[in-house]
């Protein structure tokens, strides 16, 4: 408890928030204690009762008092009253009284005086009023704002005005301030008079439009109030619950005159916007039939973006990583990345050549990595740019991830050096799932980037579609709410205060390292595309763009009649970038072949030649020494932390693999192990990540133990291998497909030199991410000339389990490969199978033992480049006895096997097989146990196909020559008309010259990916291992 001091300030009513906080926040168990909330004003001789051996007591009474009034004796109560009311020094204290006729008479004065002074309940009344009105527009009066350049709009789809804020329901004109104040007074919401406005408040410690005054009358209260939350800026924040972050922002906005700027930093934003108008303006001009996705009715992005950046150049952050949709896109890598102009113009010629690899993708999707000297803050910055399809949004998690991987590798751990800037649409930011998806990725511990500034270009317009049609929030940032990031809409017309608002916003991920959302306001002067026809759907909205004024010729008017410039001056600064323009543009004329490489957003100095190719055409040995293996078995089956216990059936796991290392032998759990330990010792980064991956879907991994005894207490032994080894990183991530795969492929953007794997919890979870795998992952190469290793780990298998968790859709991955099925590559050319990795866009196997999948993780980083690796990985066999690999298949020497050939008794005698079972994956180990059963192993060999594509031609033409009597069979347990086979046979037919047929042994044709019935399932395996073992079952078709 606090000792009561005197001091100058007086005794006054509690504001509402300190009323709260003290008999909120002070109630703990039975036990009351009050916090030092107001002072006396009497000196301590005039009141002698108020000594500091009694000052605890008379807080307790004045607690009390202002808790209720009647708690406390009568001859409290006129003293706090009157104390209250202002009483002079030594008046305020009335001694108790005896029963002559004295002290009667002094009864009936003090009676008297308490009566005469003003009345209590109104004066605390008023204040509350008062804090709730300041309140009111702190939340609120970002509605009454006025956003919306074009004058027809609420930028919040509500024309009503808040009951708590202004009965007027004109918005805009400030003529009609007076009246406004009016009708909030008198009659109005909170109960004041109109003498009320006069009238000084005390302002409560919540509000900063005081600035060093701390009482104002309330006329003045509301004005600045209106200055603040009501003109160009609407700022959503009241929704936070940080306090230190609601006063920064409240700072930041209510302290009068805080949005000042200097004459140069006009002259600055002045320049920018010419640069940012007439480069649009010189694009129409030259190729007015040209889609190019303008920025015509926003042009205040770019110095927008750049105040972002300069801010944060400023404040130390020297890589910022962008990504953005199709709009706009070119004036952002001419103005703001600084992409040279007549690698731009030349994009807009048609008989410009693609010499570059790939197939190349439209100029408004393509990305950018450059590094230059920021002019503002004289130090270096490098911008990136993501290439991007035109999916909106779909960049957004690809972004985070590579920003996220490029503070990795530069140790950045508090995002103080690399940071992201995401632009938005505003119908994409409302109408895109992955923007919800990406947000809540923003503060997960693996996956924070330490603060995104997003900025929405906010066309009030999504192509045809209205926004009262396009979303059923009242912004278009009402996403943003669900991690308390800061909204700041901005009227775009009013230059200065974007740059305010960006200046704040750069600051705010400064300070807190949070999401922030700018919300910028503007039109599409434009239809969607520069050939579209607005009108069809917008009439109205385009009658008033047609005559609506540009913002650089609002801004110019402006700057002129201030005195900052000079007609001649602004006249010159256009006339100088129309010049820069048109140079460019007469040396775009002399380029004759695109380069795609020129385009690129993520360059890999030193992994290839200064020409963009390999160095070399050949793959190492993926085997290890025998003493690596042994060393990571032991960590494996092992708990490298003293004192940690862990769970009983996790210590026979572990027991279960020392049993395995003993024998020399691997199982799936420990060939992963191996493969992922290996590389770390090698200075490879292993990131895995995925739902549940640190346990695994299926219990078998485990490289997160948990003590049992101390919450949060965990050990990941992969992290103890060696001492200095790369660090390994296991993540769960949060219930996502689209956000995580994206994001992992933009961690898997920035480097080589590691090794990044999303695992889907069941294979069939891929097809929530098929943007990323469709857009991104598939085509990237071909379209961007951007190589990425990252590998999706798929859990593949029919085991009964239903439709839903079976089929990982292995042949949507097939039918998306670029080989050719009918033409036969050349066999004998030098190292076929590495030629045919780099000419194919992505690697797609099925492994059937642990050691092969031991070998494809690794080939995956000694291959002399990058391709996507799709691995349907099993269940069952996570488990299976016959499932193991010894070490004597994973020593020097050894490789990944693309095809595993038959070697049982079919082998040694070939000419005796009369049927040749192609088959991939889990698959394998049904048809040996039936072979078996059958006692056929003498009539039917089996050859696995491990690496599905790129196809492996030549391993299956010496397996189909090796066995001349046999008929040729694919075999697998999905349903024909998914699965691999229409992949497999025409490749197959083309391998043996289409000599004989390839006939099919599996499932019928099924909508479904497998049967909900235990039984019908098990009916369906029987039958198609039949089919397979029926020596007779294909004459009928030949």
């Amino acid at each position: 408890m606090f000792h009561l001091r005197t001091c100058a300030a007086k005794l006054r009513p509690l504001t509402a928030s300190q009323t709260v906080k003290t008999f909120s926040q002070n109630k703990p168990a039975a036990i009351r204690t009050f916090q030092q909330i107001r002072c006396y004003s009497a000196p301590v001789a005039a009141e002698p009762f108020l000594s500091g051996t009694s000052s605890n007591y008379v807080e307790e009474m004045y607690c009390a008092w202002l808790e209720n009034p009647k708690s406390v004796h009568k001859s409290w109560d006129i003293f706090f009253r009157n104390t209250n009311a202002g009483a002079p020094p030594g008046t305020a204290y009335q001694s108790p009284l005896s029963l002559s006729r004295s002290s009667l008479a002094t009864m009936a004065h003090a009676q008297s005086l308490v009566e005469a002074q003003p009345n209590v309940d109104k004066l605390v009344e008023d204040h509350l009023a008062v804090q709730s009105l300041i309140r009111a527009y702190q939340i609120r009066g970002h509605h009454v704002a006025q956003l919306d350049p074009l004058g027809i709009l609420d930028a919040d789809l509500d024309s009503s005005v808040p009951a708590d804020i202004i009965s007027s329901t004109d918005k805009l004109d400030l003529a009609v301030f007076k009246e406004r104040l009016r009708m909030l007074t008198v009659g109005g919401f909170y109960g004041l008079h109109e003498s009320d406005l006069d009238k000084v408040f005390q302002l409560p410690t919540t509000t900063f439009i005081g600035g060093q005054e701390p009482a104002l009358p309330l006329r003045e209260i509301i004005r600045r109030l209106e200055m603040a939350y009501c003109q160009h800026i609407g700022v959503e924040f009241m929704f936070i619950n940080d306090l230190e972050q609601c006063q920064w922002i409240r700072q930041k906005f209510e302290t009068p005159g805080i949005m000042q700027f200097t004459n140069e930093e006009k002259r600055t934003l002045l320049a920018r916007l010419v640069r940012s108008t007439r480069f649009e303006e010189f694009l129409q001009r030259k190729w007015s039939s040209e889609k190019r996705f303008g920025l015509e009715g926003c042009e205040v992005l770019i110095p927008a973006l750049k105040t972002i950046i300069d801010m944060s150049s400023a404040n130390g952050v020297d890589y910022v990583i962008m990504g953005m949709p199709h709009r706009g896109r070119l004036n952002v890598l001419a103005n703001v990345i600084r992409k040279e102009l007549e690698q731009i113009f030349c994009q807009f010629d048609s008989k410009l050549e693609a010499a570059d690899e790939g197939s190349g993708d439209m100029k408004y999707h393509l990305g950018m990595y450059h590094r230059r000297i920021n002019r503002v803050t004289d130090r270096n910055i490098t911008l990136s740019l993501v290439a991007n399809p035109s999916h909106l949004e779909a960049a957004d998690p690809v972004v985070m991830g590579k920003t996220k991987a490029e503070q990795f590798y530069c140790g950045d751990t508090e995002g103080k050096k690399v940071m992201s800037i995401l632009l938005h649409g505003d119908a994409a930011f409302a109408g895109q799932g992955i923007v919800y998806e990406t947000f809540h990725l923003s503060d997960l511990p693996s996956y924070t980037t330490h603060g995104t500034v997003h900025v929405v270009v906010n066309n009030q317009i999504g192509f045809t579609t209205d926004p009262r049609m396009a979303r059923s929030s009242p912004y278009p940032t009402d996403v943003a709410r669900v991690v308390n990031a800061p909204i700041f809409h901005v009227n775009s017309d009013d230059p200065e205060a974007v740059m305010y608002v960006c200046k704040v916003a750069a600051e705010w991920r400064n300070t807190f390292h949070k999401d922030v959302v700018v919300d910028l306001v503007c039109y599409r002067r434009n239809g969607h595309n520069e050939m579209d026809e607005p009108m069809f759907t917008q009439p109205l909205m385009y009658k008033q763009i047609r005559k609506q004024k540009p913002v650089l010729q609002k801004y110019a008017e402006l700057l002129v009649s201030q005195g900052v410039v000079n007609q001649p001056e602004y006249e010159e600064e256009i006339s100088k970038y129309d010049k820069i323009c048109e140079e460019a543009f007469t040396r775009s004329k002399d380029e004759k072949i695109l380069h795609i490489k020129h385009w690129l957003d993520s360059p890999w100095p030193g992994f290839f030649t200064l020409d963009g190719q390999p160095r070399s055409m050949t793959c190492p040995s993926t085997g290890l020494e025998e003493d690596v293996l042994f060393h990571i078995g032991k960590v494996a089956s092992s708990v490298p932390v003293e004192n940690f216990t862990i769970h009983g059936g996790l210590s026979r796991i572990l027991k279960t693999r020392r049993e395995l290392v003993t024998n020399r032998t691997v199982d799936w759990a420990l060939a992963e192990y191996m493969a992922f330990g290996s590389l770390l010792k090698e200075g490879i980064h292993v990131r895995l990540s995925g739902q549940d991956v640190e346990r695994g879907t299926f219990s078998h991994r485990h490289h997160v133990l948990h003590d049992q005894n101390v919450d949060k207490r965990t050990c990941i032994p992969m992290n103890h291998l060696w001492p200095n080894q790369a660090p390994y990183t296991v993540c769960n991530s949060s219930l996502s497909e689209y956000g995580v795969l994206g994001f992992e492929l933009g961690f898997a953007m920035a480097s080589p030199n590691a090794l990044v794997l999303w695992e889907a919890q069941f294979g069939d979870f891929n097809n929530m991410a098929q943007c990323i795998i469709d857009q991104f992952i598939c085509p990237g190469q071909a379209k961007w000339v951007r190589q990425n290793g990252i590998v999706l780990l798929l859990p593949h298998g029919m085991e009964g389990m239903g439709p839903e968790h079976s089929s990982a859709r292995p042949e949507r991955f097939l039918q998306m490969c670029n080989d050719d099925p009918d033409v036969l590559p050349d066999l004998q050319e030098e190292n076929f199978d590495i030629n045919q990795l780099y000419d194919c866009n992505w690697i797609v196997v099925n492994c059937s033992t642990p050691g092969n999948f031991f070998h494809v993780l690794r080939r995956q980083i000694l291959l002399p480049f990058r391709k996507p690796l799709i691995v349907f990985t099993p269940k069952s066999l996570l488990r299976h006895p016959e499932a193991r690999t010894s070490f004597d298949e994973m020593l020097p020497g050894t490789h990944f096997q693309r095809v595993i050939p038959e070697d049982g008794p079919a082998a040694q005698d070939p000419h005796k097989v009369k049927r040749l079972l192609f088959c991939t994956g889990k698959v394998y180990y049904d048809l040996t146990r039936e072979r078996k059963a059958r006692n056929m192993e003498e009539e039917v060999a089996i050859t696995r196909i491990e690496q599905l594509s790129p196809f492996p031609f030549d391993l299956l033409l010496k397996e189909a020559q090796k066995y001349p009597n046999a008929e040729l069979a694919w075999c697998q347990e999905e349903h024909k008309n998914q699965g691999y086979y229409d992949y497999v046979k025409p490749r197959l037919r083309t391998t043996i010259d289409r000599a004989k047929p390839v006939w099919y042994a599996g499932r019928d044709p099924a909508a479904a990916p497998a049967t909900g019935n235990k039984k019908t399932h098990l009916t369906e395996l029987q039958r198609f291992l039949d089919t397979a073992f029926d020596l007779d079952a294909f004459k009928k078709f030949s």
